[in-house]
């Protein structure tokens, strides 16, 4: 009896991890969508150097960070994948959103200092948390770069 309960258990947390972590992620690109559309002005580039048209703008450090975890849907199904090895989707849309969402708070911090562009793009990510060491459970991406913001006279 107790064996059944704990598998009737595991199931209801696997139907919610996927429910609502499909109804987040869900959520959470048609906000990504919606804010990219907004910040598309703005010029970005993983260039060193700024472009001749730029050269009479001052520089300034922009960041954006994010934390996203795994639901427990997602879990299970890159446990099930690492079984048979290749791709796994689940930490592919994971780091997608991840990446995407620090991008779009670089961007929202060089837009709040007035800048044109943003150049010498960089990414760092890092894993927060593990699932008992098996396996992602939260990971961190920064973005940063140089906003180039016009020189007041």
């Amino acid at each position: 009896m107790e064996a059944v309960l704990q598998i009737s258990f595991f199931f209801c947390l696997l139907a919610a991890g996927y429910f609502f972590g499909r109804r987040a992620e869900k959520k959470h690109y048609q906000s990504i969508f919606e804010r990219e559309a907004a910040l598309r002005y703005l010029v970005i580039s993983s260039d060193r150097m700024p472009p001749p048209e730029y050269l009479k703008h001052h520089g300034e450090l922009v960041c954006g960070n994010v934390v996203i975890s795994l639901d427990y849907f997602k879990f299970v199904a890159a446990g099930l994948y690492q079984l048979v090895g290749g791709r796994i989707p689940v930490y592919e849309s994971l780091l997608d959103r991840a990446r995407r969402e620090a991008l779009l708070r670089m961007q929202a911090e060089a837009q709040s200092a007035g800048a044109d562009a943003i150049i010498n793009l960089k990414f760092e990510t890092s894993r927060i948390s593990g699932n008992a060491g098996n396996g992602i459970g939260s990971i961190e991406v920064l973005a940063y770069g140089t906003a180039l913001i016009p020189k007041t006279p």
